[in-house]
């Protein structure tokens, strides 16, 4: 068995996406997938993932069927024993996970590292009855994983350190982006900040401000190209946080009656920290930072992501 091994629990479309990341970066990949109807569909699974990456001309066609004999289909616990990972990406019932972490217990080596791609349970409660918690966490791939390399590592408050640490590397190893939470919380930091946008997309329609399409396009047009380039924190560096606190001020109490934003925003100031232009705000703002940021500027108006002017 190769070092460079991982076993996916569950050949749906994010266990499929999971195993062409994983195979794409030469680690062999054993999905495990115990109905032989559903096993049957994985390979078109795959391979219309492996297409979709040629036609981009992310891969060749070589590097395509390297990628798909790395994978490889199998239907009992047991095919897993030797991986150093695996992966859990079943659906959400919590009986149903917590059930086949004791079944992989007692197949997998002391040392296997077990994670869960879960985007709805925190790490605690999925690792109820573990024998081994300090080798669980989560690790929450976005959909699609072969396009979106965010991966939100979770650990819960009996991880130990060495298995986060190792869940990174190996991440990083397959072109992952992986970040690691302080703190378990529901949603995570994507799922927390996406439903936030879409908490407000639906109010405004609700109040009839506008239209779906209306309401997509200003965010396809405006922060969906400025957040691939910087996040929120960062814009409001650069926007200066003097302006988004004055801004805020009279904005977030018609959004949220939680004012804890703003006393984030004010302490900052307090101590100078005022964004981009000062030097340091959320981030300390050195050349080389900012040479970064036009660099990326420049790199998405030549790909024409960005309106130029």
């Amino acid at each position: 068995m190769s070092t460079k091994t991982v076993g996916i629990v569950g050949g749906g479309l994010m266990g499929a996406g999971i195993a062409a990341k994983f195979a794409l970066a030469g680690h062999a990949a054993l999905v495990l997938e115990t109905s032989p109807e559903r096993r049957a569909t994985i390979p078109a699974v795959i391979g219309g993932i492996l297409q979709e990456l040629q036609a981009a001309g992310a891969i060749d066609a070589a590097g395509s069927a390297a990628a798909a004999a790395r994978i490889t289909l199998v239907g009992d616990l047991t095919a897993l024993a030797t991986a150093p990972l695996v992966i859990e990406v079943i659906p959400e019932v919590l009986a149903a996970k917590q059930e086949l972490y004791q079944q992989l217990e007692a197949v997998l080596a002391p040392d296997a590292l077990l994670a869960s791609n879960t985007s709805g349970f925190l790490p605690d409660a999925l690792g109820t009855g573990l024998a081994r918690p300090e080798r669980f966490l989560i690790t929450h791939f976005w959909n699609p994983p072969h396009a979106i390399p965010l991966v939100e590592v979770v650990p819960g408050t009996r991880t130990a350190p060495a298995t986060v640490e190792r869940t990174v590397a190996v991440l990083r190893a397959i072109g992952a982006e992986p970040v690691v939470l302080r703190k378990a919380v529901p949603g995570f930091i994507g799922n927390r900040l996406q439903f936030a946008v879409l908490r407000e997309a639906l109010h405004l329609i609700h109040t009839g401000v506008a239209d779906a399409e209306t309401i997509d396009t200003v965010m396809k047009a405006s922060l969906g190209r400025r957040y691939a380039i910087a996040g929120p924190l960062e814009s409001a560096d650069l926007g200066g946080l003097e302006t988004i606190l004055k801004v805020g001020t009279h904005l977030l109490p018609a959004i949220t009656a939680d004012g804890s934003g703003l006393e984030v925003l004010r302490a900052h100031i307090a101590r100078g920290e005022t964004g981009a232009a000062s030097g340091k705000g959320f981030y300390p703002w050195t050349d080389e930072r900012r040479a970064a940021m036009r660099q990326k500027r420049v790199t998405f108006q030549l790909q024409g992501r960005l309106p130029s002017g």
